[in-house]
């Protein structure tokens, strides 16, 4: 088993953000990921993936990315920060969690940092890691060899062990770079 790397450093946090929109996606992702470029110091960008939406049949399909960035923020405070470029974007919050959306900006792993805080709204790592291809298969793409903090197996072998599943999904041949690092 490979050894698991360490997504922590001195003065700053390695993060891994997901993004999803099923409204204009391919402008709505390209437009956070550059509003996320100007926010955070963003090390690495998955290609995007098409999937189909999940809980919603017959809406439109999604289109999904991850970034790996590093931030001083807190988990609350990067969350916050989030929100607030989902709302710049158009994105409204109804009730139903899975109705289509502009972008969908999640926080998925925050370091080795695990916490279950329902009235702070943070869920971290993200749970839907394990049993989701379109969270996973983008995720491992800028950080492979990063263990999930709670079980420590391999972003690469949850995306592996997800991409096998029926309705997993299909990269985007036209989409951004793949892992590639945004900076030095």
């Amino acid at each position: 088993m490979a050894r698991p790397i360490s997504i922590v450093t001195e003065s700053a946090t390695t993060v891994f953000l997901t993004l999803g929109s099923n409204i204009e996606p391919r402008a709505n992702v390209e437009r956070a990921l550059e509003r996320l470029a100007r926010e955070l110091s963003v090390e690495a960008v998955s290609g995007v993936w098409e999937s189909e939406p999940h809980g919603a049949p017959g809406t439109p399909r999604f289109l999904n990315a991850a970034v790996r960035v590093t931030t001083e923020l807190s988990p609350t405070s990067l969350k916050r920060l989030l929100r607030r470029i989902e709302a710049d974007l158009g994105r409204r919050r109804a009730g139903d969690p899975n109705a289509p959306r502009t972008i969908d900006l999640d926080l998925a792993l925050f370091g080795t940092l695990v916490v279950d805080d329902p009235q702070a709204g943070l869920r971290i790592p993200d749970p839907d890691i394990r049993q989701r291809a379109y969270l996973a298969l983008p995720l491992a793409e800028v950080g492979p060899e990063v263990s999930h903090p709670e079980t420590g197996e391999l972003l690469a072998d949850i995306a592996t062990r997800l991409a096998e599943a029926p309705g997993a999904p299909c990269r985007v041949a036209s989409g951004r770079g793949s892992a590639r690092a945004a900076g030095p």
